[in-house]
């Protein structure tokens, strides 16, 4: 059975089950949806851009051979940030494709694809499915295709440039942990433009997998000894494709993704907010905001709900998830100058913002973090454990007899409520949270926890971790047998 399927943002697998004739043949069917609605670019053009994984040239090169044979234009944007790509489509009215498998292992790639006005919806993903088995496609042309040239970073780095202003960041002395983001040189870029000290560190030649959700302990200890050596404001980084943001206070401690979501929310003055339910309980209870909209994980929920939320009457309304990535679902005015919506996630946007509030606020930015009052939130992933395992844990802890979910939280007074807007989240007896869910991307069960301290939130989370791993493990007897 392929590995490959549409997850909570794009199409991804194995490489070795993406490579060759799937990527080709997939293309072949967005091509055709495209087609089907007249929303090919000027020209017929399609964009094409990369992340640094060592697979992506060549499945990028196999895209424009498709979209070379599907009888429109390939324009060739590069290595670039995700966000960076889609803003181009924007403004060139043209769709894209962008070759990422985002955070993933670098054995692992995929595809993500946006029409001009942003990234596919659900029914688009079903569309290209059904495309796809239509053109029942048998074999790759070996002749490459040629492509035109596009440089897109310059627009992107304007953007955020024109909007920010000269010197905002002035006096930050600001870590630039680069590790092989395709965004790695783009970000130190700016940060110097706004007038920040921009410090690369960690740059790597191989892939490295960084996750803002679940971060490897090492990056956690090269944040912090990066801290401890030199003086800095703060430490930024993203994920593979550069739209989801990680930022680090002066001592190398990591925020949440949905603390710099909220922060950046605030910033641009947001009046509605969209969110998944993975996000930290207290953006309810922050008073920030006129209204805060709550989906299932993935990009395409919370882009639609951002749709929805300004049909029905939102002026300004600001998408992010609890892994970091912020959309922008209206144009923000400040002063004269225009940040025009972007719905897809960016990283960029975030890191500025945070780091602009930091330098506005004269103090640490990890006592402006805990000025907000978050819960003390922490998730981790069990990898290598199929989806249906992780159903079965679910639907054992949901079902209506009670017994085993109040006997496995016993120590925390049974369950006293369950959300199951995606997997299942379960409110403890004494107030704690944790929640489970399978990755829409890989073969990972998620793990998410709140408790009311750092303690607390990790034994919670370890907790639930051992017990999920114990539950799913077939050689121990779990559930999923």
């Amino acid at each position: 059975m392929t590995s490959l399927k549409f997850g909570t943002s794009g199409l991804r697998g194995l490489v070795t089950e993406l490579v060759g004739l799937p990527a080709y043949s997939h293309v072949r069917a967005f091509c055709a949806v495209i087609g089907e609605d007249g929303a090919a670019g000027p020209g017929g053009e399609v964009l094409i851009g990369q992340d640094l994984r060592m697979s992506s040239p060549v499945i990028a090169a196999q895209c424009a051979r498709a979209i070379t044979d599907a009888g429109l234009t390939p324009v060739d944007c590069g290595a670039i940030p995700t966000p960076a790509l889609a803003l181009a489509a924007a403004q060139m009215g043209a769709p894209a494709i962008m070759v990422t498998g985002s955070h993933i292992p670098d054995d692992r790639n995929g595809l993500k694809f946006y029409r001009s006005q942003g990234e596919i919806d659900k029914a688009d993903e079903a569309r290209i499915l059904a495309w796809h088995a239509k053109l029942d496609t048998s074999a790759v042309p070996n002749e490459p295709a040629s492509t035109r040239a596009h440089d897109a970073l310059a627009a992107y780095r304007a953007r955020y440039l024109g909007f920010f202003g000269p010197n905002v960041l002035q006096g930050l002395t600001v870590g630039v942990y680069q590790h092989s983001s395709v965004g790695r040189d783009v970000i130190c870029d700016v940060l110097a433009a706004l007038g920040a000290n921009a410090v690369a560190l960690g740059r790597a030649d191989c892939f490295i997998p960084v996750d803002t959700e679940a971060l490897r302990p090492e990056d956690e200890v090269l944040a912090r000894e990066w801290a401890s050596s030199q003086r800095l404001d703060a430490i930024v980084s993203t994920d593979g494709d550069a739209d989801r943001p990680l930022v680090a206070d002066e001592t190398g401690l990591f925020l949440r993704g949905d603390l710099v979501g909220a922060l950046t929310a605030a910033f641009l003055g947001a009046d509605t907010i969209v969110t998944p339910v993975t996000s930290n309980s207290a953006l309810e209870r922050l008073g920030l905001f006129r209204q805060v909209v709550r989906t299932r994980v993935g990009s395409p929920y919370v882009i639609a709900s951002m749709a929805e939320a300004t049909d029905e009457g939102a002026q300004l309304v600001v998408g992010f998830e609890a892994n970091g990535g912020v959309l922008l679902g209206s144009d923000v005015n400040r002063e004269g100058r225009i940040l025009t919506a972007l719905p897809t996630r960016d990283a960029m946007l975030p890191i500025l913002a945070t780091l602009t509030l930091l330098a506005r606020a004269h103090k640490p930015l990890s006592q402006l973090a805990a000025e907000q009052r978050f819960a003390v939130a922490m998730s981790n992933r069990l990898e290598a454990v199929p989806q249906d395992r992780t159903a079965a844990l679910i639907a054992r802890l949901d079902a209506e007899d009670s017994t085993y979910r109040d006997a496995a939280f016993a120590g925390h007074g049974g369950v006293a409520a369950r959300d199951r807007r995606d997997g299942l989240r379960l409110t403890l007896g004494d107030g704690t949270t944790v929640h489970f869910r399978a990755s829409g991307n890989a073969p990972e069960l998620r793990v998410y926890v709140e408790a009311p301290d750092q303690d607390g939130a990790k034994a919670l989370l370890l907790e639930g971790l051992n017990f999920a791993r114990q539950a799913t493990d077939r050689s121990a007897g779990g559930i999923a047998a």
